[in-house]
């Protein structure tokens, strides 16, 4: 069976072959230029790694044994016609664009198949224009240029069209040193070469600023701490939990909204689009603090809106088109009309339920929108596959039933960005395939295709047992992060336990034992996966051996807990768990697992330091040592 992602809008697969030999020649009849030679130098790699040789480019003669890419404007943009028959492939786009998706399509046949092509004819187009993908490099991970280039090679083969990066602090700031002194923030240099090789792949980067709530980091700072909403937020201790709830910028005093407006300028001055997202997203202690006066005057939500309009405004004013989150507007969609009709709504939903009740609000105020869903990848070691496909899924459809300009799938990084991003590949190119196709392939035949083609796992199984194992992590990382974090701030017994109530040492054990299965199936389908893909197993294995860990955390942390406060209280919610608390100590030595942690954090740092730069690593080590040092007190 051939698998190609998206699928094709049309395709038709008829008898014979033609073969790539070594004397093939990829002949452009279209306009050479740097896209051109990006998209030919992309296959020509696809033909080295699958065929073991190199095709010659030529700019004419005769066609026989040839792959001919041309122009075709009665095409629209982005669509293609690829023909292979015995004795030619003949690849037409309606522009780069085009060329570039068909040859994509191109790559993926070779990869499975080789240089046997099957003869078939595909027509094929985009359903959405606008197909993003949103990257948190902001609370926990910041990535090497060079993975970040990466990611751009596997967006552009997907034919994803759009990246954003977002941003709190973590861009160089001529004026902010205070705040990434203990960064390793993007550069200037780094974001326009970026930039430009983004541009090459069909791609178009897009800015991304927090410049309203999620400012937390800029809020704390001496030189800051007096634009911030809420008073004395700078007292508080750094919380991986508190950084995702409040500092809100106060925007009743001018002079706070023209330092946001000159943060915009200079980081909009390096990219070639004509986007600029200035989030808004969670603004959830506005009118609260020191903005209370022109709230009660004025009311919260006229407040949000002249403020947002007035960015609005002035991105516009500097010839670009202004994007920001929907969340807060969905709850007055009316007063969109007081933006600029430009603007671009970007409404979000993660849940694999997800309702379409804000997309049609949105629709019916005649908003310009962008359906947003997410690859479920925060606050666990591991994405949660399933969730993911229902989640993309299902705001695709709603997007396509309500006119959506685009598709933004969205990656964020929520306590510390604990999980690899190698995992959210799966929901990447369940976004990809969803926005370009609205055929609804099943989740698991989806599953099948993205093992063959971007696993190259020949069993087709290795997605499918990545979503079992997602589905294993019973203390996840928000429980780890949230527990320490009351712990810390000595809270009342009941909220610290609310965080391991629903542990069951039962389900717990049964777990773990799937885990070590479900590693052992892993285990045999590498060996079944091409050997350039191997390289990623690790990756896979250090993260179940981490929820394996963290799984017998949680239980020995409420055998603990049980011990001090008895029954009554740490059972409230579970009265199914009877487990014993020596039957628990018993099974899992809890100074084992603190060396068994400590041993596997170092391959976890390895695996961090080959990709990302230093950036918040040691805010994970510091939750690492905390349980180890705890588990030792047992």
């Amino acid at each position: 069976m051939l698998h190609l992602l998206p699928r094709p809008q049309n395709i038709k697969i008829v008898e014979g072959n033609f073969y790539i030999s070594y004397n093939t020649r990829i002949i452009v009849k279209a306009e050479y230029e740097s896209g051109m030679q990006t998209c030919i130098n992309g296959l020509k790699e696809e033909c080295q790694n699958s065929l073991g040789y190199y095709l010659t480019v030529i700019r004419g003669g005769g066609e026989e044994n040839s792959i001919v890419i041309s122009l075709d404007t009665t095409l629209k943009k982005e669509e293609y016609e690829l023909c292979i028959s015995t004795n030619k492939v003949e690849l037409q786009g309606g522009s780069i664009s085009g060329i570039f998706y068909g040859i994509q399509t191109l790559c993926q046949i070779v990869r499975q198949v080789g240089g046997v092509l099957p003869c078939l004819k595909i027509l094929d187009y985009p359903n959405i224009a606008n197909r993003g993908y949103y990257f948190d490099i902001s609370r926990g991970r910041v990535p090497t240029l060079k993975t970040l280039k990466e990611l751009v090679d596997k967006l552009s083969f997907y034919k994803i069209n759009q990246l954003q990066l977002y941003i709190e602090h973590t861009y160089f700031f001529q004026e902010l040193s205070e705040v990434w002194r203990d960064e390793t923030p993007l550069t200037a240099e780094e974001v326009l070469e970026l930039d430009l090789y983004c541009k090459n792949r069909n791609i178009e980067l897009i800015p991304s600023l927090s410049t309203f709530g999620h400012m937390y980091k800029i809020l704390r700072m001496k030189s800051y701490k007096h634009m911030c909403e809420l008073e004395d937020q700078d007292r508080e201790p750094f919380s991986l939990y508190d950084r995702m709830e409040q500092h809100t910028l106060d925007v009743s005093n001018p002079s706070n909204v023209e330092f946001i407006k000159k943060l915009i300028e200079e980081y909009m001055s390096l990219f070639s689009t004509k986007y600029f997202n200035i989030c808004g997203d969670e603004t959830y202690d506005l009118g609260k603090g020191r903005g209370k006066k022109l709230a009660d005057e004025i009311g919260v939500n006229e407040m949000y809106i002249r403020y947002i309009k007035e960015l609005c405004d002035f991105v516009i004013s500097k010839d670009h088109i202004p994007m920001f989150w929907g969340d807060i507007i969905v709850g007055f969609p009316e007063m969109i009309t007081y933006l600029p009709k430009e603007t671009i709504c970007l409404n979000w939903g993660y849940e694999p339920n997800q309702s379409e009740n804000d997309t049609k609000a949105f629709y019916d105020v005649g908003a310009n929108q962008y359906v947003c869903p997410g690859v479920n990848g925060w606050n666990k070691i591991m994405n949660h596959i399933r969730d993911g496909y229902e989640n993309i899924s299902r705001m695709c459809a709603y997007g396509r039933k309500y006119e959506a300009i685009g598709v933004l799938n969205t990656d964020w990084g929520d306590y510390g960005h604990v999980n690899d991003p190698e995992f959210s590949t799966v929901g990447v190119i369940y976004g990809a395939s969803f926005s370009w196709n609205e055929t609804n392939l099943s989740f698991e035949e989806v599953n099948k295709s993205i093992s063959r083609i971007e696993y190259e796992d020949k069993t087709e199984k290795f997605v499918s047992v990545v979503g079992e194992v997602s589905e294993k992590s019973i203390f996840q990382w928000s429980k780890i992060v949230l527990y320490r974090d009351c712990y810390l701030k000595k809270k009342s017994i009941i909220e610290i336990d609310s965080n391991i109530n629903d542990l069951n040492y039962e389900k717990v054990k049964m777990a773990n034992e799937e885990l070590g299965l479900l590693k052992q199936k892993m285990y045999c389908i590498v060996g079944s996966m091409d050997t350039s893909k191997r390289s990623i197993s690790k990756t896979y294995f250090v993260a179940i051996d981490g929820m394996i860990l963290f799984n017998q955390i949680g239980m020995l942390i409420k055998s603990k807990r049980k011990r001090i406060n008895g029954t009554d209280i740490i059972n409230r919610k579970d009265e199914t768990d009877k487990t014993d608390v020596t039957d628990v100590i018993s099974e899992i030595d809890p100074w084992d697992v603190a060396s068994k942690l400590e041993k596997w954090f170092m391959h976890y740092k390895e695996i961090w330091r080959s990709k990302e730069k230093e950036s918040e690593l040691y805010r994970i080590q510091e939750v690492i040592i905390w349980y180890a040092d705890l588990l030792r007190e047992y």
